[in-house]
């Protein structure tokens, strides 16, 4: 079982469904995809310390705040800005990447840009709280930028390092993201 499958749980695919008129394998199958590439991003981010020291802002702000367990409490907006910060302007080219290496030829780049800010808000409440965790006890007096960054960068790359293949996933965003804050 992967790091990952708590955090899929947590992901209300039938109303995400329902919302996007698609039927839930469709919407699972994309889910699966989506929340990968998301956290590829934030990996991305962290690898320089501005991207790092960004990231523990968003994630410490947000860590704090429960996931949205119906699409109806999810706010689309901050997912919109979420998905700006992580992927700046190459959210287009970040989703057609991402359906160009799917197996399931629904799964589309479309269909990706609308997941995106639906899905953005619990996955960074989500790896914001096991940051907010790993933070915890870790308890260092003070960390410098660059270990900041490898506890950030640590922390995502084992979350896709664990979710069986979506290495893939990250390396790909990192290749059209590079390191630092879009």
């Amino acid at each position: 079982m992967s790091d990952l499958d708590g955090l899929l749980k947590l992901i209300p695919i039938a109303d995400i469904a329902k919302k996007l008129g698609i039927d839930e394998q469709l919407a699972e199958s994309a889910v699966k995809q989506v929340v990968p590439t998301l956290i590829g991003g934030m990996a991305a981010n962290a690898q320089d310390d501005a991207g790092a020291q960004s990231l523990e802002k968003a994630l410490t702000t947000h860590g704090k705040k429960a996931a949205s367990t119906t699409v109806n409490e999810i706010d689309t907006t901050d997912g919109a800005k979420i998905v700006t910060n992580v992927f700046g302007g190459k959210q287009n080219d970040v989703a057609s990447a991402v359906a160009k290496n799917n197996s399931d030829d629904n799964v589309t780049s479309e269909l990706i840009n609308k997941l995106l800010p639906l899905l953005a808000p619990i996955v960074i409440s989500w790896v914001g709280s096991r940051f907010l965790g790993q933070k915890t006890a870790s308890s260092t007096a003070a960390e410098s930028p660059s270990s900041t960054a490898g506890g950030i960068g640590g922390l995502l790359g084992g979350l896709l390092g664990n979710a069986g293949g979506q290495d893939l996933i990250g390396g790909l965003i990192g290749g059209l993201l590079g390191g630092g804050k879009r």
